[in-house]
Formats: structure tokens, C-alpha cells, sequence
């Protein structure tokens, strides 16, 4: 990114970014048409490419930009102290949904390059983008106290059950707040439901006494 684009009002940068963001998403490398994204950002095609150089520089810019912002908003957020996995999984739930909040269209930028098995990318982006997601994993799954969980149900199907439920509540939840102004809204009913949810599942999947 040089330092023009840098320059240039916030929220011009962000329309920017977000409509390549969207068009990369939706289309992959490859097919993602630059005549879109500068529509969709409401500038001419030779701005953009005062801005970046190439698609490909455009393309590898998101994806540095993806990264750090995943790391700093949300990896690094998730303790390393052992826990259960219900209360690890609350902190790195909440630190991922802010995250979210703030920039949803790079962490599904993200997926997509993984959901698409790396497809079309370069070996350089396929490496950092699976170190993220190893050390996303690592994070998380790491220094975890087995010993709450309930012994009639395999601790692996007891985590898969968790997750499915606390990503679907996310999923649920981003629904809601699309369209809506987050400067103003007052997020701690949302916290206090998804509280009561983990509660839920602690009753579901813990031992009696370790709820």
C-alpha cells in the first residue's frame, strides 16, 4: 500500500477496502473483476491503480491487512492460562465478535481463501494465512481443562457441540446488528443472553459441581 492511499480521508480508504474486500469474497482471485470493485467504491479505475500497482499488490494488501488485523483484534486477545473449555471459549467469543464488529470483511476474506482450498493464491499468502489459522487454533484449543466435562460424552464431540452452538449464536447475532449504528447501541443485553447460553451449555456438557 503506498503512501498516497494512506493519506487519503479514512472513510474513503474504507470504501475502498471493503469493496475490494467484497468482490475477492464473493469471486476469488482470479475471476474478481477490478471494474466492480472501483463501482462499488465509486472512483475511476485509474485511481485504483494509484492507489495499488497491480490486482495482485490490491489482492496481497488485503491479505496483510486481514492478518495483522486478526492477530491484533482477536488472536492475541484469547489467554494462554489453562481454563475450561466454556470460559476460554467465552473470552475468545467475545474478542472474536468485537473483532467482528469492527471489521467483518476480513475475517470472511479470510475464510474464503481457506474454504477454497488456496486456490489460485500464492504459496507466500497460502503460508501466512495458514499460520493464522494454526495459531488461531493453537490458541485456543491449547492449555484447556478437560477434567470439567461430563464422562458419557467424548470430550472432541462435547467441543464440537459447544462451538457449533456459540458460532451459531455469532452468526445470529451479526444478523441482527447489520444495520444497525454500533456507536449507539448498548451491547450489553447481547453479552448478558450470550452468558446465559454458556450457562446453558455448561449445565448440558459439564459434570454436576463444575457448572
Amino acid at each position: 500500500m503506498n503512501e498516497s492511499f494512506k493519506q487519503l480521508d479514512k472513510e474513503k480508504q474504507q470504501r475502498i477496502l471493503n469493496a475490494a474486500y467484497i468482490e475477492f469474497t464473493k469471486n476469488r482471485y482470479k475471476k474478481a473483476s477490478t471494474n466492480q470493485i472501483v463501482k462499488s467504491a465509486g472512483i475511476g479505475k485509474g485511481m485504483l491503480f494509484h492507489y495499488f500497482n497491480s490486482k495482485k499488490e490490491l489482492f496481497n494488501d488485503l491479505v496483510e491487512m486481514s492478518i495483522q488485523f486478526v492477530q491484533e483484534e482477536y488472536l492475541d486477545k484469547i489467554p494462554n492460562k489453562n481454563l475450561g473449555f466454556i470460559e476460554k471459549y467465552k473470552l475468545a467469543a467475545k474478542a472474536k465478535l468485537n473483532a467482528m464488529l469492527k471489521n467483518s470483511y476480513a475475517f470472511s476474506f479470510l475464510a474464503s481463501i481457506y474454504l477454497n482450498n488456496f486456490e489460485d493464491v500464492q504459496e507466500e499468502v497460502k503460508n501466512k494465512t495458514e499460520y493464522v489459522k494454526n495459531r488461531g487454533l493453537d490458541k485456543l484449543y491449547s492449555n484447556i481443562d478437560y477434567s470439567c466435562f461430563r464422562d458419557d460424552i467424548p470430550p472432541e464431540t462435547i467441543i464440537k457441540l459447544i462451538t457449533w452452538s456459540v458460532e451459531g449464536y455469532q452468526t445470529e447475532l451479526l444478523y441482527k446488528l447489520k444495520s444497525v449504528d454500533l456507536i449507539d447501541t448498548d451491547m450489553d443485553p447481547y453479552w448478558k443472553e450470550f452468558d446465559e447460553l454458556l450457562e446453558l451449555l455448561k449445565t448440558l456438557y459439564y459434570k454436576k459441581g463444575d457448572e
